[in-house]
């Protein structure tokens, strides 16, 4: 049985939504954010990098969330979350799951954090805001391929469609958010229709607007 390693809306939600659509069995383990349990040296053993979420199969720890991810769309090929290897769809999708986690997830962690990423103080301010410009134009690209298609993968959804979610959410708050994108906003409250997505939302305690 898996075991997630997760903290409500956190990276964690995407492996959290992709286990209830695989339906394998699989146990939720809480981290403590508020008392830093993900720099405890019990988390730190599984996941050195201190970061959210880690998974486990049979006592082997897999972190990075696209890792994870891709591990298990290839475990649960039934569950139909990524297209069959060595095809022209699954270079699409892994073309679709390498630039989330470049041109998103990434541009959002020095919004997040962005002390991480200045030696001055000074300077957050002026890197969040190109940062912030830079995620609007990856948006605005994928917004553009969406206009022709139902999911990320044309006809077909995918981890990916997951992933992309999870990404509009965590921009609800950005002063251009990505839902302002219309077929943007329409592909994620598609995503958010599901019923193995509002399980994994409603466990986690996250509530209307998703996005």
């Amino acid at each position: 049985m898996y075991t997630l390693f997760y903290y409500p809306g956190n990276a964690s939600l995407l492996p959290h939504m992709m286990l209830r659509e695989i339906g394998a069995p699989f146990e939720l383990s809480l981290v403590d954010r508020a008392n830093s349990q993900q720099t405890g040296p019990d988390y730190l053993r599984l996941n050195p990098t201190g970061k959210i979420p880690v998974l486990l199969d049979d006592g082997t720890a897999i972190y990075e969330t696209a890792a994870i991810a891709l591990y298990l769309a290839d475990r649960h090929p039934e569950a139909g979350l990524a297209p069959a290897a060595a095809t022209p769809a699954r270079g699409q999708f892994y073309k679709w799951m390498v630039l989330i986690t470049n041109s998103l997830q990434t541009q959002y962690r020095s919004i997040f954090y962005p002390h991480e990423f200045v030696s001055d103080p000074a300077g957050e301010e002026s890197m969040k805001a190109a940062t912030v410009a830079r995620l609007s134009r990856s948006f605005a690209q994928i917004g553009a391929h969406l206009d022709g298609n139902r999911w990320l993968l044309g006809d077909s959804f995918s981890a990916a469609d997951l992933y992309l979610f999870m990404m509009v959410r965590w921009g609800r708050n950005l002063a251009a958010p990505p839902r302002a994108i219309p077929s943007i906003a329409r592909h994620a409250a598609a995503v958010a229709e599901r019923a193995t997505v509002r399980e994994a939302l409603a466990f986690e305690g996250l509530t209307p607007p998703y996005i």
